[in-house]
């Protein structure tokens, strides 16, 4: 038998008799109080029988609850159930009356049985200072560090450890050779391609897939996600370097060299301090619209390689326009037809490739067939109409060290867009495709792998790169299991730098910008904007906004004004946090929104609010504001309990409030001063530790008063009905009615009858056994006097 002190008692549990005649039994003694033990008795149900104290005879002298009150002087005893080890503790006030000793409040007739309360375990300031939370902190990081073996310390700084340690030849080999293949020929087209949109020659592009794809082989965490040369970064390189230089000088070259550092220093960076979750607060209907306008700059930037006639290089949809418009006379017919047929050829192999699992290698093979036709129709015909893309370096690139650092100021704004980029769309996909197939992927390791092949590429004339959507998922729909695949794409792109670079000279520009224009067509996300219409209208709302914006304004204020309009829906959010009134669910003792749930019932005199965010400076007027309402406009058709005519408490549910600061504090004492002036008493439910700690560092606790912080609703609601019932009745100076005396014993067969029916109406277990004058609607809480309220 195991001991322990509870509420000033000390008390030893003894287990039931196997046999389950004799009842099972709990010893008591008290504290320093008195010298002499208690027994409280339970019948088989686990139900109080009767207090017995010993006397110095030996023999057994029934107490009623009275005389346990005059001995621990309105000190908490505990009944302990020792057949399931469950505590309930009983408070001796004058509230919490025993029926079993005929005792009733003060002028009524009516008599109360104790309530029974989950005690709330107060904090110690002291043991969770501010000091103290950063030590223990510190204790655990030390105490993981000491924990991880070598192994794991490998695979913290090479990541690539971990499928290498686990490679399996025979089942990941060949499909790893086929995705890499598959992602290779995809990329050589892709990456010219781009080059090409970024103001870049398309060597540039290929240097771009060379270099960052081994790097991130060995540093990058995710194991199918295809890096390289992407549309989108591609068109914010074009838009910030065509601002500074013409893209034919050799500054412009070097400009999106040093750019290309910039972003790998940034994203480095940010994965080693873990500042990942910053991008969070950008939502993704943001994200979409941006991507959604940029797919359509970029589809009519690439226009003028259809129409064989220069338009002016800009980000904003108008300029363009009128700029296609006003060169309507220069349109040449054979590089549109032979970029059309092109284009529509990609289409049909990319939507055969979706829909046929047995046709997925035509969705890769879309822009090699489309180079491969378009190289061949110039070699064959040799059209002087048509525009090629010309001489190629041939070779692997050299070392060189980035220049021109004297423009790095003006290029950090869009090193931290292009980061931003980074860590949406290559750390999304990069998640997304480890849950597929079964691996963890820490996004802040995943940056930082970004960044060091960016860095590492702009050593080897690399403009920005990162995680393409498109090639990630050609890539593991081709079945890809390791990083290898990437190996295999860079290998297959070192082969076309070395070997073919003198056939590229041949392809038409007009099927680069078809390519261009394919992969785009992917990121024009109509659907996001109807689901979001028909979901959730402030999300359309803020996709409308940040492509509208985007078109019309250009990127740069497009993401400006995206990520401000998000933040403030943010904002508006948080400080007009959702407040609900709660209401009991019948036969149970769950509390929940009495607007969710329109069975759940209030009681007269109590207000019952949840809030559902945390409480500080920005929201607090708000919630006073909603307090105040709730207190007057209450509900009374779906009310229980005795009549009054306001409201007298009011029980604040915490458990959804992570966080409350000193602002919130101060509010809270305001509106304690403020319900105190009209004798409204206000209760806490259920708050965290922490909040807690900051209530009791304040004062809070102590001004409320420590009696009014509960563990559950339920519990506060017992405590302040009974109080409401005490204030209903007037005292009757006639005095109560003369009762039939009854004897002791039959007080207490009473009390054990009520005491199990309640008890297992409140745990939620059955419904209660009403006898032929009980009312069928009897609340559980409450005296018949009171049940028939609907």
């Amino acid at each position: 038998m195991g001991k322990s002190w509870v509420g000033g008692l000390q008390h030893a549990r003894v287990t039931r008799n196997v046999n389950g005649n004799r009842p099972w039994t709990s010893k008591v003694k008290s504290n320093g109080h008195q010298n002499f033990p208690f027994r409280l008795k339970f019948n088989a149900k686990g139900i109080l029988d009767c207090y017995e104290k010993q006397s110095p005879q030996g023999r057994g002298v029934i107490l009623n609850s009275k005389s346990l009150k005059e001995i621990f002087k309105n000190r908490p005893y505990c009944f302990s159930d020792a057949h399931t080890g469950r505590m309930e503790v009983s408070y001796a006030s004058p509230s919490a009356l025993d029926v079993s000793s005929g005792d009733s409040i003060p002028g009524t007739s009516m008599p109360t049985r104790p309530v029974k309360i989950i005690p709330l375990q107060h904090p110690n300031a002291s043991s969770y200072s501010p000091q103290s939370r950063m030590l223990n902190m510190f204790v655990r990081w030390s105490s993981n560090v000491r924990r991880m073996t070598t192994i794991q310390w490998i695979e913290t700084f090479l990541p690539c450890y971990r499928w290498i340690r686990t490679y399996r030849w025979r089942e990941y080999l060949n499909v790893d050779l086929m995705a890499g293949t598959t992602v290779g020929v995809m990329l050589v087209p892709q990456a010219m391609s781009y080059a090409k949109l970024a103001g870049l020659q398309p060597i540039y592009g290929l240097y771009s897939g060379f270099v960052p794809i081994f790097v991130y082989a060995i540093f990058g965490s995710s194991r199918q996600l295809a890096i390289g040369p992407v549309a989108l970064v591609s068109l914010l390189v074009s838009n910030t370097l065509g601002g500074i230089v013409d893209s034919s000088d050799e500054l412009y070259t070097e400009l999106a060299i040093l750019l290309a550092l910039m972003v790998g220093m940034m994203e480095c960076i940010m994965g080693l301090l873990r500042l990942g979750w910053l991008i969070r607060f950008i939502s993704h209907s943001v994200i979409s619209g941006f991507t959604t306008a940029s797919a359509v700059v970029i589809g009519l930037s690439q226009i003028k390689y259809f129409l064989g006639y220069d338009i002016a290089r800009s980000s904003k949809i108008v300029p363009l326009i009128e700029s296609i418009i006003s060169g309507a006379d220069q349109f040449s017919w054979p590089p549109f037809v032979m970029g059309s047929i092109v284009l529509a050829i990609m289409l049909v192999m990319k939507h055969l490739g979706k829909s046929r699992k047995y046709l997925r290698f035509l969705r890769a093979a879309g822009p090699l067939t489309a180079v491969v036709l378009g190289t061949t129709f110039v070699k064959i015909f040799q059209p002087s109409s048509i525009s090629l893309v010309g001489d190629i370096p041939q070779g692997l690139p050299k070392f060189s060290i980035p220049k021109e650092f004297g423009y790095a100021k003006s290029l950090i704004p869009t090193a931290l867009l292009i980061t931003g980029v980074a860590i949406l769309e290559s750390v999304g996909i990069a998640k997304a495709l480890a849950a597929k197939n079964g691996y963890e992927l820490d996004s802040n390791q995943e940056l930082f792998g970004l960044g060091v092949s960016n860095i590492f590429g702009a050593f080897f004339s690399a403009y920005p790169t990162t995680g393409s959507f498109s090639r990630s998922a050609v890539n593991h729909e081709s079945g890809a299991k390791t990083g290898l695949s990437g190996l295999v794409t860079g290998t297959i792109i070192a082969c076309a730098l070395l070997f073919m670079t003198p056939i590229f000279k041949y392809i038409p520009q007009c099927v680069l910008a078809a390519i261009v224009i394919s992969a785009v067509i992917g990121l024009v996300d109509y659907d996001e904007a109807i689901f979001l219409w028909h979901v959730d209208k402030k999300d359309f709302v803020l996709w409308t906004i940040t492509c509208t914006t985007t078109l019309f304004l250009g990127i740069e204020i497009g993401v400006l004004v995206g990520v401000g309009a998000s933040l403030a829906f943010v904002i508006h959010e948080s400080a007009n946090p959702h407040v609900a009134v709660l209401g009991r669910l019948p036969g149970t003792t769950v509390y929940r929104n009495t607007q969710q749930y329109p069975e759940a019932y209030t009681y007269n005199g109590i207000v019952i609010v949840r809030v559902d965010a945390p409480i500080y400076f920005a929201n607090i007027s708000y919630i006073k504001d909603r307090l105040r309402e709730y207190e007057l406009d209450v509900d009374k058709s779906s009310s229980r309990g005795p009549e009054v005519e306001r409201i007298h408490f009011v029980i604040i549910e915490m458990a959804p409030v992570t966080y409350i600061d000193s602002s919130a504090i101060q509010a809270l004492k305001d509106l304690h001063e403020e319900y105190k002036s009209r004798d409204i008493q206000i209760a806490i439910s259920n708050p965290n530790r922490e909040v807690l700690l900051t209530l009791s560092k304040s004062g809070v606790i102590e001004l409320i008063g420590k009696e009014w912080y509960f563990v559950r609703v339920h519990d506060a609601v017992q405590v302040c009905l009974q109080h409401v019932q005490s204030l209903q009745e007037t005292p009757n100076t006639s005095g109560p009615p003369p009762e039939e005396p009854t004897s002791f014993l039959q007080r207490l067969a009473r009390q054990r009858g009520e005491d199990s029916s309640i008890s297992e109406l409140e745990s939620g277990d059955r419904r209660p056994l009403f006898t032929k004058n009980n009312d069928p609607k009897l609340e559980p809480l409450l005296s018949q006097k009171y049940g028939n309220i609907p």
